[in-house]
């Protein structure tokens, strides 16, 4: 069994054996010791692995297995994120302790005279973001025919972020003999194709953190009219623990009116989609990610391009069409084994769409109905006299649990006609 293997029973060499142990690693997590072997045959790889299940162990010790010192670039790592890079080639200077080979990272956001010293002087190792990586090629900077190992890190994201076209021309520049590997927290259709395409009969691994979704991630269910909706997102604003929260929306136009609504209760939120402009979404993201901004109500452009830590809560103000948009939405929280929430607002006529994603979950979710927001008629803001805490907490007031109502009873709360 995988939990039973050790680094050494891996194949791995002595210096690199020694930087693992300087490191405090004492086994290989499973996606390592399922996916140093085959890399250190030589292999191709496909991972299917999230943040957190040690992947960039599993592609740089077996890839600094074959490097070889002064020989010029031979290990290249795409990533979509200035921070990733920056964390892969730390990881990489660490394993390669004992060694001479020198490792940079290649980003934007930064000068670029270090890159070019480490670029036209042929250091091994670079993990570099696409567009940053793009403009050096495009100066000549570059030479990639030494490269042995390329590293397409956090496809889905990569691609989800609009660097195809960067993607593609390493591709093409990079040697076709090369050793291939890419890892992905999701596999759809764009990225299952691409994986074939640039791979040669590829050792497939499949990888998940410590803990399931259901185990980091608290999940609820909700049940509300839409013209509630915005009185209950600023009811839940209000309780302890909500620090750093993502919401979903269907539409632009509903992130915008939504981020609005917010903004004018005194809640610091910005707005992410697919009309804005690149650099006004970087700067969204940059200003979430500092905690200067509370909340970002976003489209699902974020749902996979998105990689902030802390945050607390994942709101889907829409329930998403799609049951796999459902598990990426929500995986923005509860990263690398921190706990998150999940909450998710269902109206009547989204109720379908939530036994998809159940069907697609192989579970059922706990629905909560709240008896305050008055599905008779009555609005939640002239009952303002007690407001209620958290329906999951003890002592929550005026809820009923799923376990109380049955699915016909919960379709006749909301207004389904029979």
């Amino acid at each position: 069994m995988d939990d039973d293997r050790t680094f050494e029973s891996l194949g791995i060499s002595e210096d690199r054996l020694a930087a693992i142990e300087a490191q405090g690693w004492t086994r290989p997590t499973p996606i390592q010791a399922q996916g140093i072997p085959p890399a250190m045959e030589g292999r191709d790889m496909v991972g299917v692995a999230q943040t957190g299940t040690g992947k960039t162990g599993a592609f740089m010790i077996p890839a600094l297995e074959r490097v070889e010192a002064g020989a010029g670039l031979q290990v290249l790592v795409l990533c979509p994120t200035r921070e990733l890079a920056q964390q892969v080639a730390e990881d990489a200077r660490l394993l390669a302790k004992g060694s001479t080979f020198r490792v940079a990272d290649v980003v934007g956001g930064v000068g670029y005279e270090p890159q070019i010293t480490a670029l036209r002087g042929g250091w091994e190792i670079i993990a570099a973001t696409p567009g940053r990586f793009n403009d050096h090629l495009a100066r000549g900077n570059v030479d990639l025919s030494g490269v042995k190992v390329l590293v397409l890190d956090e496809a889905d994201r990569m691609l989800d972020m609009g660097f195809r076209p960067q993607i593609e021309e390493v591709l093409r520049k990079a040697p076709r003999d090369r050793q291939t590997m890419l890892f992905s927290a999701t596999m759809p259709n764009g990225v299952h194709a691409l994986a074939l395409r640039v791979t040669d009969d590829p050792a497939w691994i499949e990888a998940t953190p410590s803990g399931t979704v259901a185990d980091l991630i608290e999940e609820m269910i909700y049940m509300v009219k839409p013209q509630h909706k915005p009185e209950l997102l600023l009811q839940l604003l209000g309780e302890t623990g909500w620090n750093q929260v993502l919401v979903f929306t269907r539409t632009k136009a509903g992130a915008d009116a939504l981020s609005a609504r917010l903004g004018r209760e005194g809640i610091v939120t910005d707005a992410m989609h697919s009309d804005r402009q690149q650099r006004q979404r970087i700067r969204a993201l940059e200003r979430f990610s500092d905690g200067q901004t509370r909340v970002l109500v976003a489209t699902d452009v974020a749902q996979r391009g998105l990689d902030v830590e802390g945050i607390s809560h994942v709101v889907n103000y829409d329930v998403p069409l799609d049951p796999e948009d459902y598990v990426h939405r929500i995986g923005r929280t509860g990263r690398a084994g921190s706990a998150g929430t999940a909450v998710t607002f269902v109206t009547a006529g989204e109720l379908g769409h939530l036994k998809s994603i159940e069907h697609r979950l192989g579970r059922s979710l706990e629905r909560i109905a709240l008896d305050e927001y008055g599905y008779s008629g009555e609005s939640l803001a002239s009952r303002k006299d007690d407001r209620p805490q958290h329906p999951r907490k003890a002592g929550g007031i005026g809820t009923r649990s799923a376990d109380d109502l049955t699915e016909e009873e919960l379709e006749a709360l909301l207004g389904f006609e029979s």
